[in-house]
């Protein structure tokens, strides 16, 4: 396509509607800070998100320049705009991430250190934890995450290497053959675009945008059984079968005052919703009590907003609390804040990849509906342990999210359009089950060793309810590698997938798709295009020449990623 035609026919607005509020850390923002129409580097990086970010610290820390582009006015993707504290795995503390990732979450504990008035008790503790969160090992406030992110990038910024585009969405791509020349950038509220242009580019958006954008190959939803032979693959595939995506939001509880929010306009129906799903969900979706994820056979929850014991039932207020009152001085906070990333505000009604504007609109209006139909459930219709109903109490957080509404800035995704890759990951590669048929072992301490990692990880294969009909599927994995060939599409040349958005399976993704472990992808794929570049050799190259390969592995390991797991 020619350039000029390019341009031209992509300069409208597009985008989705969703409530933003001014950045809380400013960046550079092209629209009001430079007289241009585009920018060059050595890598442009779509989506600010965990593994966008990842990658260009990765750059920049060996002295490349990024562009990087970010759809909402907060980069940091899960841990900030879609506002969920890190899942992890046990080991966390002490190994299975990187370096550059362990700096990160030092930093989280280090500025409540510096900033807050944690008590001696918590200030001493090595392994910090502000919100004492059930399923957190780093349960904290999306801003804190905001401001470390910034801080790391900030050296960057100031010495002009790192051009940061918040409101920014990729609406167009100038592709030739097997590779993109540029992309164009289209500010939300203004509609000026700008045009980017880099040796490499990366897709770290949420949803894999530029894969149809670029004409990538790329695949979504749930592959067959003969596709992928893998032990939980449907008989049929299903592309438009995809996890179910999360509107979360915060709320703290003031004993004695009334902070019950209008009554949501879909509340009628959310109220009576059960899901209709294969396994049978175990009731209405608005109730304490919901599928075990792991059997399926229904399981009592509890709910308690001062964080007192519910019996035998997990306390759901404690579940994912990002503040402890207790970890602070007396009276500083007036109770917990909590987070709301629950089963019961799971939307699975709709699928947002490849969804119009409208749709996509549509769609994240309605999980919104779903919890603020949830809270509003909580604060008038919940059973209390006294015999009560409702906890008037509960108050909406919406400066904890940086949203007028109270919901977070983005949608909570787990699923995304997935690369064609060079080399896919299976369940056999790191299930558990799968791989013990596969190897006729029972047991086994980690999953199959790939001669190309190029960084590590581990969760449990994790899939929430779907767009299907499906139930959650639940089941153990071993800890994993990184296969490069994850990583590299079949055909395109200087486009890499950077987050949820590599070669891996419906099924597979259930354990890739966390915050360490996105980190670490991004890591990876910043690391890979710098080395591309200094030694002039595609990325495809690096893993089918044994000598570059060795090269780059052992370069990841001085910047500290980690390629095997420990013995």
């Amino acid at each position: 396509m020619n350039r000029r035609s390019f341009i031209g026919q992509l300069s409208a607005v597009s985008g989705t509607v969703l409530t933003t509020a001014l950045p809380a850390f400013p960046a550079i923002d092209a629209v009001s800070q430079a007289l241009t129409t585009g920018y060059t580097a050595d890598v442009v990086i779509a989506g600010g998100g965990v593994g966008g970010c990842a990658a260009a610290l990765s750059a920049l820390r060996v002295g490349k320049t990024v562009v990087m582009t970010e759809e909402t006015d907060w980069i940091g993707g899960q841990l900030t705009q879609q506002g969920v504290p890190p899942d992890e795995h046990q080991w966390i503390e002490t190994h299975g991430a990187t370096r550059l990732y362990r700096q990160y979450r030092n930093a989280v504990r280090d500025y409540y250190r510096q900033h807050y008035p944690l008590t001696e008790a918590a200030r001493a503790q090595v392994y910090l934890n502000p919100g004492d969160g059930a399923v957190s090992r780093l349960s904290h406030e999306p801003r804190v995450s905001l401001a470390v992110l910034h801080q790391l990038l900030a050296p960057y910024l100031s010495a002009g290497k790192l051009t940061l585009l918040l409101d920014h969405r990729i609406t167009g791509a100038d592709v030739q053959g097997d590779r993109v020349r540029a992309l164009n950038a289209t500010h939300r509220q203004t509609g000026r675009v700008l045009t980017l242009t880099a040796p490499y580019f990366v897709d770290a958006t949420e949803l894999g945008d530029l894969l149809p954008m670029t004409n990538t190959e790329f695949v979504t939803g749930a592959e067959s059984r003969a596709d992928t032979r893998e032990l939980h693959a449907p008989e049929q595939a299903d592309p438009n079968n995809v996890q179910a995506f999360t509107m979360c939001f915060a709320m703290d509880y003031v004993p004695g005052e009334n902070h019950v929010i209008d009554r949501p306009r879909e509340y009628d129906f959310w109220r009576n919703y059960t899901p209709a799903l294969k396994p049978a969900w175990s009731g209405k979706l608005l109730s304490l009590a919901y599928a075990n994820p792991k059997t399926l056979t229904p399981k009592t929850l509890g709910f308690q907003p001062e964080g007192a014991k519910t019996g035998d039932a997990l306390n759901l207020w404690n579940y994912r609390r990002m503040i402890s009152r207790a970890n602070f001085e007396p009276g500083f906070y007036r109770g917990d804040i909590s987070n709301v990333n629950w089963p019961q505000n799971d939307y699975a009604l709709g699928n947002l990849i490849g969804a119009s504007a409208n749709e996509f609109a549509r769609h994240v209006d309605r999980a919104k509906q779903l919890s603020l139909s949830l809270l509003y459930w909580l604060q008038t219709d919940v059973p209390r342990p006294d015999g009560g109903q409702g906890w008037p109490g509960l108050r909406l957080r919406p400066d904890v999210m940086g949203t007028a509404d109270g919901l977070a800035k983005y949608p909570y995704i787990r699923e995304a359009r997935r690369i064609k890759p060079v080399f896919r990951v299976l369940e056999e590669h790191v299930g558990a089950d799968n791989r013990a048929l596969i190897t006729g072992q029972k047991t086994g301490n980690t999953a199959e060793p790939f001669a190309d990692s190029v960084g590590i990880g581990y969760y449990h294969i994790d899939l929430h309810p779907s767009t299907g009909g499906n139930n959650y599927i639940d089941f153990g994995s071993l800890p994993f590698q990184i296969p490069l060939g994850a990583l590299l599409p079949q055909r395109m040349e200087n486009l890499l997938p950077a987050c949820k958005n590599i070669g891996t399976t419906h099924i597979t993704n259930g354990c890739y798709r966390l915050h360490p472990v996105e980190w670490s992808i991004g890591e990876a794929v910043g690391a890979l295009i710098s080395f591309s570049l200094d030694r002039n050799v595609p990325p495809r190259a690096v893993r089918e020449k044994q000598t570059l390969l060795t090269d780059f592995q052992q370069q990841l390991r001085a910047q500290g990623i980690d390629t095997q797991w420990p013995v």
